[in-house]
């Protein structure tokens, strides 16, 4: 489903900031976020665990020097969720990002404060006061996001309208049991990592790569070196071999094309990056794309 958050389109591509002031520096990060406007992304995606909010920073110092009224400024705030530090937190953020109003606030993670009353109140005075414009939530499960919303639904506040997830033909966390809520209450699906962190690259075969994701967040390993995951990259490559496209372009095309997702998260450290995802976006083969899916 599309959605737009106070009459600002969410684009098909989203910009994953992840990388900002982590792997690359702000001259790179500039590079990427300029790249992305001019080519219709919209939604900027970062968080304040980012770089210790790093990346925050950055993105808020480029919006300070560029016109950006299209852009979908989202970030995430850590657990636990306590309503007594919460506001002042998020304070934090949008000083680091430079604005008054953030259009989209996510919860970067289930707790279980954030099925608390108290928790969910304060989310929806957020929105009322004008400092969020929509709420998210990140990583949850099809169970805890339930209670969520019945928990909002009950007591009439905001609800979430968007959840974030990690989604790529190695690694998903977007059961059908979590799809199922969200197209029962209205909810528009973000995903994140669609190269399973640069492991449906086959890059990792020969050990864990140096200055990689996997090398910088080792907890990625944990993760993608199982066995299924080794066997979807073996799936992955035999339909290249078959129908002569890249692993690369067919992995992005075969979340780009699922019509459950809104937006799909491209982060990298060049504009080579969002290129990539660009030309996948042309590989609309439905029998290609079904062939992938049955493997």
């Amino acid at each position: 489903m599309s959605i737009t958050i106070a009459g600002k389109s969410v684009s098909a591509i989203g910009l994953g900031c992840a990388t900002f002031g982590r792997e690359i520096d702000e001259a790179a990060s500039y590079a990427m976020m300029d790249y992305a406007q001019a080519h219709g992304v919209t939604l900027f995606d970062t968080a304040a665990a980012y770089g210790a909010g790093v990346s925050e920073r950055i993105v808020g110092n480029w919006l300070a020097d560029h016109r950006a009224a299209s852009v979908v400024l989202a970030t995430k705030l850590l657990p636990p969720y306590e309503p007594a530090t919460l506001p002042a937190i998020l304070e934090q953020s949008l000083c680091r990002l430079g604005v008054d109003t953030l259009d989209l606030l996510y919860l970067h993670q289930w707790h279980p404060s954030a099925e608390g009353l108290e928790l969910l109140t304060m989310l929806d005075r957020f929105v009322r006061s004008g400092k969020i414009r929509a709420l998210g939530a990140s990583n949850f499960n099809a169970a805890q996001l339930s209670a969520a919303l019945r928990r909002q639904t009950e007591a009439g506040l905001a609800q979430f309208q968007v959840v974030q997830h990690n989604h790529n033909f190695a690694v998903s966390d977007l059961t059908p049991e979590l799809v199922d809520v969200c197209a029962t209450n209205g909810i528009a699906i973000v995903t994140y990592s669609p190269l399973g962190a640069g492991f449906l690259t086959g890059k990792h075969r020969g050990g864990v790569q140096a200055g990689s994701r996997f090398a910088i967040i080792p907890g990625h390993q944990d993760i993608y070196f199982q066995k299924r995951a080794w066997r979807r990259l073996e799936c992955l490559e035999a339909v290249a071999r078959r129908s002569g496209h890249n692993a690369v372009t067919l992995a992005l095309a075969w979340v780009l094309h699922n019509p459950q997702v809104t937006s799909v998260l491209i982060g990298g450290r060049t504009p080579a990056h969002l290129d990539q995802a660009f030309a996948a976006q042309t590989l609309n083969d439905p029998k290609l794309l079904a062939e992938m899916q049955a493997e």
